[in-house]
């Protein structure tokens, strides 16, 4: 074993593996950090599951909808999460050549593994999450100690386990050009994956650190894709482009009762479904979906104590030009892509995943009060050492 000497030097340089509620790949990103502030950024690279393990991922996440506890569905993830584990280690493996790196020259990896299930906290009772990915398992394929179950410890102590990328996003900002983002203002910081969510960055003493899930991100307009005309996804907002949204229907989906709660919340991918779209025509239906992700995240600033004059849009939903016009429209404020202020904006959280698995092996919070509605800070993370 490497031991805990490795992995408690005073900065490490760690891989973050990060697989989204929008199935379609795995990301990896290299960050060396010392679990405070980032160091320096690294390569990154991406690569899409294959086609069969996606639509086996799929169904398991459709199979854990109606389970009551998560031994009702552990045989069925097992069987999945060698595969989900195994295409993880290769990427790492990808990201190491490209990065001219050998397993011995990373201290640490940060592997999210795949959410298959989330139910937020409610006051009936605590919340259930699922990501599957076996850590043990990797770091022996790797040869590279693995810290993986992130969220469990704040689901346990009550909170929703999510967003899980805040503290990240917040030492993120300190890096933008104090031309683009006055340092002295406070910004929103949003990523738009199958859910979108947002992280609110307090500056100048305007409150704490906020985040919330604020709705679907892409997962709707991504399975009405696939329901209607066969494609994974509305490349650059095309067919939404094409079409004018139903005012009545984004109405119903914005009465949705997520809307009336406070924050903390937090989502499943299938809390909302395509049903009330039955029967619209293709590009109506893309653009009201369109619509609809980017009204619910303009709601964001409803719950934060100022409306932030910066929101800095992350995630594969930045692609989504339909989209990020939609949101300049919604938001009475400077709306930039990642990409606009040199950040890597595939990969803003796994770069996070990297940046908590340091934070885990220290026993330094994850999560906060303000962010996922836990009680109090909340570590948490299992450390799986490397065989040598």
């Amino acid at each position: 074993s490497k031991g805990l000497e490795r992995v408690m030097a005073e900065k490490q340089v760690v891989i973050g593996l990060m697989s989204g509620t929008s199935l379609d790949g795995i990301d990896a990103a290299i960050l060396t950090t010392d679990g405070e502030s980032i160091v320096e950024i690294g390569q990154a690279l991406t690569r899409p599951y294959d086609p069969t393990l996606r639509d086996r991922i799929q169904e398991l996440t459709l199979t854990a909808q109606d389970i009551s506890s998560l031994d009702d569905i552990a045989d069925a993830c097992k069987e999945v999460e060698r595969d989900v584990t195994l295409a993880h280690a290769e990427v790492v493996k990808e990201l190491l050549a490209e990065a001219n790196l050998k397993p011995e020259n990373v201290d640490l990896i940060g592997f999210h593994g795949q959410t298959i299930l989330h139910r937020a906290p409610t006051v009936k009772g605590p919340g259930l999450t699922l990501q599957i990915g076996d850590g043990a398992f990797l770091a022996r394929e790797t040869g590279i100690a693995v810290v993986n179950d992130f969220r469990q410890a704040d689901m346990e102590a009550g909170g929703h386990g999510a967003p899980i990328t805040p503290l990240y996003h917040q030492v993120l900002a300190e890096t933008i050009d104090p031309d683009i983002c006055d340092p002295k203002k406070s910004l929103m910081i949003v990523n738009i994956g199958g859910i979108a969510n947002v992280t609110y960055v307090p500056r100048g003493g305007r409150g704490a650190l906020m985040a919330f899930d604020t709705g679907p991100g892409n997962c709707l307009m991504d399975a009405w894709m696939q329901k209607m005309a066969g494609e994974p996804y509305d490349s650059y907002g095309d067919t939404a482009s094409r079409g004018l949204s139903d005012p009545d229907l984004l109405g119903a989906y914005l009465g949705h009762r997520f809307f009336e709660q406070e924050p903390p919340k937090s989502l499943d991918r299938h809390d909302f479904s395509l049903e009330p779209l039955e029967g619209l025509h293709l590009d109506k239906g893309a653009a009201t979906l369109c619509a609809f992700t980017a009204a619910s995240i303009s709601l964001a600033d409803h719950y934060t104590p100022e409306s932030p004059p910066t929101w800095i849009i992350c995630g594969g939903g930045r692609r989504n030009n339909t989209l990020m016009k939609n949101l300049q429209e919604w938001i009475p404020a400077n709306v930039f892509s990642a990409d606009d202020i040199d950040w890597l904006g595939d990969f803003i959280e796994a770069q996070a995943i990297a940046y908590l698995a340091v934070r885990s092996v220290r026993g330094l919070p994850l999560t906060l009060p303000s962010t996922t509605g836990v009680d109090e800070p909340m570590t948490g993370g299992v450390l799986s050492q490397s065989v040598a």
